[in-house]
């Protein structure tokens, strides 16, 4: 498939950012602390539908004909004091970068609940939240930044849902792409620093998020720095639509992000060899944000892992030369991150071959 023109005409390396334009040169400085789950910092709130609908606040969904408990990017509409105060926990913690309330805030994932007409609203205030957090928290040696969270999307461009009809899809890649663009827009126009494509476990859904982004770059004439992390669903060391982390790799490279890493999945020690390869392959920064081990239903975050272990096992990552973005996913708090930046400072982050002549 011929690669799109938007794509091919990407600037090359970190130039010309219009945002976010401090964060190479913090790279390559130190290893940058990304913050952890906003799901399992949601659920400690111990929220019931009465509360996602906005009680005690707005009540703009009290009579929502539909069950809304468990969309979390609504409550940057009906919560967003809780919002915010997640995001300044982790803030408090050592973030560097925080990310936007909108992993699922895409018309594509918000129709399940009827609420993709929302979707837009939905980035627009979660931005704005996380970009007041930073505002907050930045000092000139220390400044914060928000990155607008794409996650995935529930539906796969690449795989039937029907095992009886391997040709079925329920999403194109044209309704991906449009979805995307709504959000990311809407997400630059509520003030995030830089995109962060994440939890990928379909290359082409996030080639369309890509594609989206490149599209935005041109309408708009501003140049985001783009975060790309893909996870690593079981042992086989392939992400869900069958790619190994090298392929999945090479069929995104050319989108230039400033990084590039695995997230969630397997917890860091089973990730270890798959972000080990990405070190070896990669000519940008790496990212490795895990899930707090494998999961636990009977554990109070859902997942077994202390702050110690986690900030150990990264700790472990980044004295062999393979990070330089670490943070936490499903099962971390803010007390994970406090863990893993206090274990990781002072630690020199990965370099890679050519990156001063890049650089020069």
């Amino acid at each position: 498939m011929n690669q799109p023109a938007a794509l091919a005409s990407r600037p090359a390396g970190d130039a010309k950012y219009t945002r976010g334009a401090a964060l190479p040169a913090l790279l390559a400085s130190r290893i940058v602390i990304l913050d952890g789950a906003m799901g399992t910092m949601i659920q400690r709130y111990k929220l019931d539908e009465a509360a996602y609908r906005g009680k005690g606040g707005s009540e703009r969904f009290r009579d929502y004909p539909r069950d809304i408990k468990g969309n979390n990017e609504l409550l940057s509409l009906t919560q967003p004091q809780i919002i915010s105060e997640i995001h300044e926990q982790y803030l408090a913690a050592g973030a560097d970068i925080i990310e936007t309330n909108t992993f699922g805030a895409t018309t594509v994932a918000q129709d399940d609940y009827g609420m993709g007409d929302l979707a837009i609203e939905m980035n627009v205030e979660s931005a704005k939240l996380a970009r007041a957090a930073c505002e907050k928290y930045s000092t000139p040696d220390k400044p914060r930044f928000a990155a607008g969270a794409i996650g995935p999307t529930p539906k796969t461009a690449s795989i039937s849902p029907d095992v009886n009809d391997p040709g079925a899809r329920n999403v194109t890649f044209e309704e991906l792409r449009r979805a995307y663009y709504e959000q990311a827009k809407a997400l630059m126009d509520g003030g995030c620093d830089l995109f962060l494509v994440e939890t990928i476990f379909d290359t082409l859904n996030a080639k369309a998020a890509l594609f989206a982004l490149d599209q935005l770059f041109e309408d708009t004439g501003e140049n985001l720095p783009i975060m790309i992390s893909g996870t690593v669903t079981d042992a086989s060391g392939r992400i869900l639509s069958g790619q190994t982390v090298e392929a999945f790799w090479n069929s995104l490279r050319h989108a230039k992000p400033l990084t590039f890493g695995l997230n969630c999945a397997l917890g860091a020690a089973l990730m270890r060899p798959y972000i080990a390869e990405l070190a070896k392959l990669c000519d940008t920064y790496v990212s490795c944000y895990p899930n707090a081990g494998l999961p636990n239903p009977m554990s109070d975050t859902g997942f077994d892992e202390t702050p110690a272990d986690t900030s150990g096992l990264l700790k472990e990552f980044a004295s062999a030369g393979l990070v330089n973005v670490a943070g936490g996913c499903c099962g971390t708090t803010p007390e994970h991150i406090a863990a893993i930046a206090k274990a990781l400072a002072g630690i020199k982050p990965r370099r890679w071959p050519g990156q001063y002549r890049e650089a020069a």
